[in-house]
């Protein structure tokens, strides 16, 4: 039975989405317990299908997919470092991987976050179905204005499919979701599924209007402080894709690929035709925005 879902082949500027050509596919995830044991999940039926969405293969695992499929097409790969937290000593130990001037920073910001606040310190966490309804009565709506939400699409799910794989977990005591309040009011989330003996990095956001305060580093310390103490997980997956505050927190990182397999049809090689030249064009874009010094007025307008 194909377990096919529409997914939109997007094309993208800077964190933007313009458009997507939607495709029907077969999401093939890897989770990091997987890809730490080298094992690969079984293939699901494709027929009457446009292909596999595949996510976070090992790239040797990758490879041996791609050989099963000759001929057929690949497209939109991006390969990146998949960072994770080995959980495997306490708080302390892990901030000790840090320099001391980056232990100094982090300090500093939450002490400026506290004094914005009134010198109080509100982070409150919820696991239980009913911890769940009030979560998401909070987080919600602050999802809704994030740039998470806005520009990539990336904001808390709200469709009746997904709020109720989010009660099912909840119900088996399989997720950690958490809030961070300023004065009383939200200001930043971050929901954590359990798959295994792992936290999986799914949703983060903040409020737009407080990003000096750097809400997002301050509530991922603080749960991090939280989930060492609850002494349960083995590992803490920042999941598909790269970036600084991945880089950042991560004390380790395993080679991984996400990219779409699609048969090879007329439509498909032309799908992934213009999605090669329009990323081709975008890049030389940038090179041209970095050498004329305009690459941060560009990001701005894009963020806008």
């Amino acid at each position: 039975m194909s377990l096919a879902v529409s997914h939109p082949v997007s094309f993208t500027l800077g964190s933007r989405r313009l458009f997507g050509v939607q495709r029907h596919l077969v999401p093939l995830a890897f989770s990091l317990e997987d890809a730490l044991s080298g094992s690969l999940p079984d293939i699901p039926d494709l027929r009457a299908t446009d292909g596999l969405r595949i996510l976070s293969a090992p790239n040797g695992l990758a490879s041996h997919i791609i050989e099963q499929h000759p001929g057929w097409l690949i497209g939109g790969r991006e390969d990146y470092p998949r960072a994770y937290i080995a959980m495997d000593g306490s708080f302390d130990d892990y901030l000790g991987k840090f320099s001391g001037k980056t232990r100094a920073t982090f300090k500093r910001k939450r002490r400026r976050f506290e004094e914005a606040g009134g010198e109080s310190f509100d982070l409150r966490s919820y696991s239980t179905p009913e911890e769940l309804r009030q979560f998401l009565a909070l987080a919600l709506p602050l999802s809704r204005r994030t740039y998470q939400a806005r520009l990539l699409d990336a904001g808390l799910p709200e469709d009746p499919g997904a709020l109720a794989q989010m009660m099912a977990l909840a119900e088996g005591d399989r997720l950690r979701a958490f809030l961070l309040f300023l004065a009383g009011e939200p200001v930043a989330y971050l929901y954590l599924p359990v798959v295994g003996h792992t936290l999986v990095y799914a949703h983060l956001g903040y409020a737009p209007e407080h990003a000096a305060l750097s809400p997002g580093t301050v509530l991922q310390l603080a749960v991090l402080e939280q989930l060492f103490a609850e002494n349960r997980f083995h590992y803490f997956d920042f999941t598909e894709g790269g970036g600084a505050h991945k880089a950042l927190f991560g004390t380790n990182s395993i080679a991984c690929s996400s990219f779409l397999l699609l048969r090879p049809t007329l439509a498909n090689r032309a799908l992934l035709g213009a999605l090669t030249s329009f990323n081709a064009g975008v890049s030389a874009a940038k090179a041209v925005a970095r050498k004329t010094g305009a690459e941060a007025l560009v990001r701005r307008a894009l963020r806008t």
